[in-house]
């Protein structure tokens, strides 16, 4: 199949989100800023000690350009240390309500699993949850998204952050993907969910080479009709690739996303804006 770039229509892909009343295009590419309410998250650079600190940092991404602002409390890292859903609750809630209140514009993204951290983050202010285990860590989350009625990121990922990495046999892995996520997105078009947005899930339940296959077939996804979001920023695909360490990684980033782009992604979710916002500002000047 030749590339396809994200204005194509062969598939006919839904191109706006309502975020709570605000509707979001994605007729060009969106840019989603990580906020990282933990002292243990994967790359160093993304880690926030403070309610006052994630204020800080969504103001530079925001003047940075960014479209979205994602806020999670709970590592997925591998080997990340397990953290109770109130001590979860006690990181992420407070953060939103403050950049809401500050940013009362912004589109705010909670990153969790668990339906009772995402209901408290919808009260808070978040408009999107984006749940790494595609509801499958938690059987009540398809339920509570229906019922708070917001944008759902429907993240493909096997056993759990804990047990992920040993769960990488794919008979034919896009295959299996987008089966996979094509069961989960039935449960929730059943349930009522208007918006889901398909995350591949680059770096859970797949090995370094199964993440290039992944992002090389990513446009296979698009059958599904459904936005795209690609999670590759400053990941191990990359700095371990290059044999460099995660603070160098910027511009592996930027390759893998610009390939992203180019295979159909809608939204990039990443730790650093303003390179991103340039890269897509270039990306979609050869669609003209």
């Amino acid at each position: 199949m030749p590339p396809l770039n994200s204005k194509d229509k062969l598939f006919n892909k839904k191109s706006t989100l309502n975020c709570r009343g605000k509707i979001l295009s994605l007729s060009t590419p969106q840019v989603m800023g990580i906020l990282n309410i933990t002292p243990d998250s994967f790359y160093p650079g993304s880690r926030l000690s403070s309610t006052e600190e994630a204020v800080a940092r969504a103001n530079q991404m925001l003047t940075d350009g960014a479209d979205l602002l994602d806020v999670g409390g709970y590592s997925t890292r591998p080997g990340a240390a397990e953290v109770s859903e109130q001590e979860e609750v006690d990181r992420v809630a407070p953060a939103i309500e403050a950049i809401h209140a500050a940013f009362p514009e912004a589109i705010l993204s909670v990153d969790t699993f668990r339906a009772k951290v995402a209901e408290a983050a919808v009260n808070a202010g978040a408009a999107i949850v984006n749940d790494v285990s595609g509801g499958i860590l938690d059987e009540t989350m398809f339920q509570t998204v229906a019922r708070l009625q917001v944008p759902y990121i429907l993240m493909h990922m096997r056993g759990t952050p804990q047990t992920m990495a040993t769960l990488t046999k794919y008979e034919d892995l896009v295959t299996e993907v987008i089966d996979e996520l094509q069961a989960q997105q039935a449960k929730l078009t059943q349930l009522g969910v208007k918006d889901v947005i398909l995350d591949p899930g680059f770096g859970f339940a797949k090995t370094v080479d199964q993440n290039f296959e992944l992002l090389r077939r990513m446009d296979e996804m698009r059958i599904l009709g459904l936005p795209i979001l690609a999670g590759m920023s400053r990941k191990s695909m990359v700095y371990k690739s290059l044999e460099i360490n995660q603070a160098d990684a910027l511009t592996g980033t930027i390759v893998v996303n610009t390939i992203a782009l180019m295979k159909g992604a809608d939204i990039l979710r990443v730790h650093d804006v303003k390179e991103t916002k340039q890269t897509i500002q270039l990306y979609t000047k050869t669609l003209l």
